[in-house]
């Protein structure tokens, strides 16, 4: 019962801001509820307040006792949620897909999948040595089996 009215409540919350969504809701053993939200345009500690209190004042502890982690999205669980993408325009992803694995900046989004582009050293057509090409592959979100942002530091 606990797990239907949490996630009634957390719909809720992150209806009242559009711009969050819910990238994972579990309840484990002794009712420990974890929530992990992410947003267009990121997540603030305020919204993860919010969306806890959203959920916290509307439970009775009385009734049932339970402990809550509202968390924000972090870069190393990977791209879980298609709306991940469109915020991660501009930076390099490593893109896994059944028959091959891509780096490359991330150009484009839309609805059937993302455009990766990246430099490559390949042999010249004539003579000897490597010339830069500029390649890109667009890659549907069915054919990705895994996406995680790639950290640079500059």
């Amino acid at each position: 019962m606990i797990k239907e009215k949490v996630r009634e409540l957390l719909e809720n919350a992150l209806h009242e801001n559009e711009s969050l969504f819910l990238i994972d809701f579990t309840i484990q053993a002794g009712n420990k509820i974890v929530v992990i939200i992410d947003g267009d345009n990121g997540v603030t500690v305020n919204d993860c307040i919010a969306t806890s209190r959203a959920i916290e004042h509307n439970l009775d502890r009385e009734e049932e006792d339970f402990s809550l982690d509202v968390l924000s999205a972090g870069i190393s669980e990977g791209i879980q949620h298609r709306r991940q993408y469109k915020k991660n325009i501009g930076r390099n992803l490593a893109v896994k897909t059944k028959d091959e694995k891509i780096e490359g900046k991330l150009t484009e989004v839309d609805e059937e999948g993302i455009l990766l582009k990246w430099k490559a050293r390949e042999p010249k057509p004539i003579g000897k040595g490597k010339v830069t090409v500029q390649k890109e592959a667009k890659i549907a979100y069915d054919d990705i089996t895994e996406a995680i942002v790639m950290i640079t530091f500059n």
